[in-house]
């Protein structure tokens, strides 16, 4: 670990209420969608049931989750002018899935070239298009302009051509 840190607003132990029972949302940093405990790598799990889930704020974390860091450190390797999917993401830790990366990615990702993880079909990140096309023509990352027809449209990634498959370390792409 490169000693990350979360960032020490952000509460474990979101809850929402459902009918009488309560259920945890996501993991303990962060609010999202609901997902299952279970689908969640074992180092992304809350400590232990009733921990954070009392109402009361918990002290900050200090570091990241294991998952996170190994998420990140993954990012960090991508060239410039490449890219990986959040599924080649996980595919490349073994653990993990695509939503999984993409949390990581939204809740810690700021840190690291974060427009180098993207979806599959080669769509810019929504709301930060912008940024992300910036980064990706100082990078010389392969793009498909929007054709004539769709005038105004950002262009995508060229997934065949910007996909890094994690082998060689190459500055740039082919």
């Amino acid at each position: 670990m490169r000693g990350r840190t979360v960032c020490p607003t952000r509460c474990r132990g979101a809850k929402e209420t459902l009918g009488s029972a309560r259920v945890p949302l996501s993991v303990g940093w962060g609010r999202m969608g609901r997902m299952s405990e279970e689908s969640l790598p074992e180092d992304t799990r809350p400590q232990s049931a009733g921990a954070g889930y009392d109402g009361a704020p918990d002290e900050p974390a200090e570091a990241l989750p294991a998952y996170a860091e190994r998420v990140l450190d993954v990012a960090e390797l991508i060239p410039p002018g490449r890219v990986m999917t959040y599924g080649d993401v996980a595919e490349w830790l073994e653990e993990g899935g695509p939503r999984q990366v993409g949390r990581v990615m939204a809740l810690y990702g700021g840190a690291v070239p974060w427009w180098r993880v993207v979806r599959a079909d080669g769509a810019l990140l929504p709301g930060h298009e912008l940024r992300a096309l910036g980064h990706y023509r100082a990078e010389g990352t392969p793009l498909k302009e929007a054709s004539r027809a769709a005038e105004g449209h950002l262009p995508r990634i060229d997934m065949r051509r910007a996909r890094w498959d994690g082998g060689e370390r190459a500055e740039g792409h082919t």
